[in-house]
């Protein structure tokens, strides 16, 4: 039976059918050339998510003559099982609090940082070496998210911060007003590292308690290059593990877009004049306040009203 009586008998035109098998093949040509994009991507941003993996490829999509939507994008992702599969697992300590040199006081609670070179956060992270670690110490811009100095050191001493601190040093532009904020780890109130910090007219501000939410930037640079570009597989050797760290670093400054830099990069963002809008909501944040309207007005409830108020704005 040949294709025009096929499609009578199913209440089709042929022109319908070839149509549908039209559509089929251009479907099918676009799905492959958007796969081949998302590889591209994920080659140097090997972590990426979803979001801002469709933020990456809108543009390059558009010119290319692909009508695929964010969703559609999740969808095709889903089926060729290229989504991001987030796991966490313990790590060991880096932070060793417990000594006699001095702390200093946070200068950052109230602290919203309105350019670059005004706030500086660091940290440490593990990196997994065959059976042993390497210690990744990082400084990074809070208002750009730009890293802006690094070492991975065999040993958790002083000397990886050190060494962090000369490479961000060196990329410091003006002689602002500038804070540099870390937990109370001996390794950042050693006297070298407050020599060198004092010597370079910066502030120093530490957390009070040790807890993650008192250096957010920081823990959440650690846990993008962990997850996003895959640092927190084991290594074979010391030199394969620098030259990740290495290339990682530069992709995460040169090539990944930020939603609190209003989706720039950040070394874009690092030099920008304009302001950068976040495109992201504390929605902990939110719903603390929310917590807290409303034990106010349970105790204290307005005269002549029953019933809790609505609160609109939070």
């Amino acid at each position: 039976m040949g294709v025009g009586p096929l499609c009578k008998l199913f209440g089709k035109t042929r022109q319908a059918y070839y149509d549908h098998i039209w559509h089929l093949c251009d479907k099918s040509s676009q799905d492959d050339l958007a796969l081949e994009m998302v590889r591209l991507v994920r080659r140097e941003l090997p972590g990426l998510g979803g979001h801002k993996l469709y933020r990456c490829l809108y543009a390059p999509f558009r010119s290319n003559g692909i009508t695929m939507g964010r969703d559609k994008l999740y969808t095709l992702l889903r089926r060729h099982k290229l989504l991001i599969d987030r796991k966490k697992k313990r790590s060991p300590g880096t932070t060793q609090s417990n000594h006699s040199y001095l702390k200093y006081p946070d200068l950052t609670k109230e602290l919203k940082p309105e350019r670059s070179n005004q706030l500086w956060v660091s940290d440490i992270t593990y990196i997994s070496v065959g059976y042993d670690f390497n210690y990744l110490s990082l400084i990074t811009d809070a208002y750009s998210r730009k890293i802006m100095g690094y070492c991975l050191h065999p040993y958790l001493t002083a000397q990886g911060v050190v060494n962090a601190l000369k490479m961000a040093l060196k990329e410091r532009s003006a002689e602002d007003s500038l804070i540099h904020h870390s937990d109370r780890g001996v390794q950042y109130c050693c006297f070298e590292y407050i020599l060198r910090l004092k010597k370079a007219g910066i502030k120093i501000s530490m957390t009070e308690n040790g807890e993650a939410y008192e250096n957010p930037i920081a823990e959440r640079v650690n846990g993008i290059l962990k997850t996003e570009f895959k640092l927190k597989r084991v290594f074979s050797s010391r030199s394969e593990a620098l030259l990740e760290v290495t290339k990682s670093i530069e992709s995460y400054n040169y090539l990944r877009p930020h939603m609190s830099c209003d989706y720039l990069t950040p070394v874009v963002a690092h030099t920008s004049e304009k302001p950068l809008i976040k495109r992201w909501k504390n929605c902990r944040k939110k719903y603390k306040k929310m917590q807290e309207n409303y034990i106010f007005y349970k105790y204290n409830p307005p005269q002549n009203c029953k019933a809790f108020p609505v609160l609109d704005q939070l």
